[in-house]
This record gives structure tokens, C-alpha cells and sequence, in this order.
């Protein structure tokens, strides 16, 4: 069996107010391929913004791949790595046995990544790492001008 391709990926969300208009980005990197999204909402949150960015950039997959995945979003990375199995044990309530927020975007978000071998990393925001401030200014563009 061949080596699944390693795929680098950053994304960011941005609102213009939370709840307000936002936008999100993801770039994926392939070897000396490079691929940037976005897109936006003209009624979301910061976090939904974030959760989309991370299902559209693994839906931008063609196939199983090993992914290093890069966010600033504290909410995405503890989401996917420490709460994620818990809410589906606890059938997607939280510990004060709430509905998870966001969840129709989390089921999505586990769905998406089925396929593939992720390492997840958390980036400090607007911290200078050049991807990272990219997909920023990527995100911001996105959001939808007007009402």
C-alpha cells in the first residue's frame, strides 16, 4: 500500500461582530501545490466561521491524506481533540448536559475528517507566522460587505 500524501493545512474564521456577518479561509498545501478557499455568511459567529473553515478545507480533499492541520482557534483544536469524543459518548450534550453548540457543523466537521490521518496544531493568532496571517486576511475578506 502506497504512502497517503501529506497535506499542510491553515485556516482561520473571522465575524464583523459575534453574532454578525464573517468569513472563513483555509490554505492547503500539497508539495509545491497550494490551494486557498473562502467564502462567508452574512449572519454567524466567530466559531461557525472556524468549524466551516476546517469541514470545507478537508472537503477540498480528494482523497485520504496525512494532514497537519493549523488553527488559532483554540475552540476548533480542544473541540476536535479533548470534547468531540466525550459529546458523542454523552450523545451530544455537553458535561452540564446541554445540546453542544454548533453541533450540526461539529457532526460535519467529524464526518469530513473520517478519511483522513490529522495532526492538529494550535498557531497564536496574529502572532507573525506568515500562513496563519494570511488565511486571516483571507477570512476578513470574505465577510460579506453590506446587510
Amino acid at each position: 500500500m502506497s504512502e497517503l500524501p501529506h497535506v499542510v493545512i491553515y485556516t482561520d474564521g473571522a465575524c464583523r461582530g459575534n453574532p454578525g456577518p464573517g468569513g472563513w479561509a483555509a490554505l492547503l498545501r500539497y508539495g509545491a501545490h497550494e490551494k486557498a478557499i473562502s467564502g462567508g455568511e452574512r449572519e454567524t459567529t466567530n466559531n461557525r466561521m472556524e468549524l466551516t473553515a476546517a469541514i470545507e478545507a478537508f472537503r477540498a480533499l480528494k482523497r485520504p491524506c496525512r494532514v497537519d492541520f493549523y488553527t488559532d482557534s483554540e475552540y476548533l483544536k480542544r473541540g476536535i481533540t479533548e470534547w468531540l469524543p466525550r459529546w458523542k459518548r454523552n450523545g451530544w450534550k455537553t458535561t452540564a448536559k446541554k445540546p453542544v453548540k454548533n453541533q450540526e457543523l461539529w457532526r460535519a466537521l467529524d464526518e469530513a475528517l473520517q478519511p483522513h490521518q490529522v495532526v492538529w496544531h494550535w498557531v497564536r493568532g496574529h502572532a507573525g507566522q506568515a500562513e496563519n496571517e494570511r488565511v486571516d486576511r483571507l477570512a476578513r475578506r470574505a465577510i460579506p460587505k453590506g446587510g
